[in-house]
């Protein structure tokens, strides 16, 4: 396996990440904390557990009737999309518990929703997390070939209407997800930065296995227990998906597509100008981070910084530690980019899609190349 690599000029660093690192570190251990998981981690993960699998379980019974189940269905994509941002994004980081058992069932949340977790760690925490918004190698800018998420993507006319585009593209995120994307990345010879990419033969079984499960309970179970007809189940089961799908697809994209954060691209001798710390702030944006509902729910994905500096870190604890890193940045003139609001960002982010599918829009980074 070959692995086309883009290198960071870590030495270049002021001091910022050896001395973020070192404040981060020293506030855990001056209040006794650990960087995992606490009681209010765990509450939160039995809430999200049972908004969901409750949600089902009062389908199976039948006593909602068929309105009922449909305003479930759209409960368990709100539940869906919770437990993928606060439990299994936490647990595949390794971030939920020093325990790595811990983490591997936690983990199997993201299976038992459809998706594939080994696929995830390899996709998101390796590719995403190390080469965050560079064109050709960051998979997370490849939603669907008609939505143009970095200047160094081909232009086409259809990015014209990718501001209205996008959010229907993202609708559909987690159900393309369960019939095609694992499937798509398991077969690809080239993910992001790998070339002739293999994968063990266990994990191509359990990615069988899981599929099948979670088809299983999510299809045979309704269609055993109660009197939803197929097309009912269809509609609840599309219904799920598009909340869980658009939930998650515009909470992501505000960390990365707004109009503060870059998308550097590498030199002929394959090196990133920045260190790779620095880099991260560049590339990234925090929201809302006074919105405490907002970031119980999302996992603290709306601060985003402090999850690419310390992806080891439960979301917990990144309020706490945002105020370090934000006075740290301001000490080495660091950028650190933030949108007072949620609303604030995700303007920010049609905006930026505007802007790319504009086709007489040329980033210093990139010439322009239409197709």
């Amino acid at each position: 396996m070959a692995v086309r690599t883009v290198s960071f000029q870590n030495q270049l660093d002021p001091g910022f990440a050896k001395e973020v690192k070192a404040r981060v570190n020293a506030y855990f251990k001056e209040n006794g904390l650990s960087p995992n998981a606490n009681a209010a981690m765990v509450t939160k993960t039995v809430v999200l557990f049972l908004v969901y699998f409750g949600s089902f379980a009062l389908i199976l019974t039948g006593w909602p009737g068929l309105a009922g189940s449909w305003f479930l269905a759209f409960l368990m994509g709100v539940g869906m999309a919770g437990i993928g941002f606060c439990i299994a994004h936490d647990a595949l980081h390794g971030a939920y518990s020093a325990n790595p058992k811990v983490n591997q069932w936690l983990g199997y949340s993201f299976d038992v929703l459809g998706a594939n977790g080994y696929l995830w760690k390899i996709t998101h925490n390796i590719i995403h997390h190390t080469y965050t918004n560079i064109h050709g190698h960051d998979e997370d800018l490849e939603v669907a070939g008609f939505i143009r998420l970095s200047p160094g993507m081909k232009y086409q006319w259809i990015h014209r209407y990718q501001h209205v585009l996008a959010f229907f593209a993202y609708s559909f995120a987690t159900l393309f997800w369960v019939f095609a994307k694992d499937f798509k990345y398991f077969f690809a010879r080239e993910l992001g930065p790998y070339e002739n990419k293999q994968h063990p033969v266990k994990e191509w079984v359990f990615l069988g296995f899981s599929k099948v499960l979670y088809f299983a309970y999510i299809l045979g179970l309704p269609m055993w227990l109660t009197e939803l007809t197929f097309v009912q189940w269809a509609i609840g089961f599309v219904t799920m998906h598009l909340t869980a799908g658009l939930i998650l697809g515009v909470i992501f994209q505000l960390a990365h597509v707004v109009e503060e954060t870059d998308h550097p691209k590498e030199n002929e001798e394959g090196f990133i100008e920045n260190a790779w710390m620095i880099h991260q702030l560049e590339t990234t944006s925090n929201f809302a981070r006074s919105n405490r509902v907002l970031g119980w729910y999302i996992g603290g994905l709306n601060y985003q910084i402090e999850h690419h500096l310390f992806p080891r870190v439960c979301s917990i604890h990144y309020e706490k530690i945002s105020p370090i890193v934000q006075e740290v940045a301001a000490k080495y003139g660091v950028p650190y980019n933030n949108h007072e609001t949620l609303f604030q960002a995700i303007r920010s982010h049609y905006r930026t899609l505007k802007k790319f599918g504009r086709p007489d829009y040329v980033h210093p980074n990139f010439a322009q190349s239409v197709g």
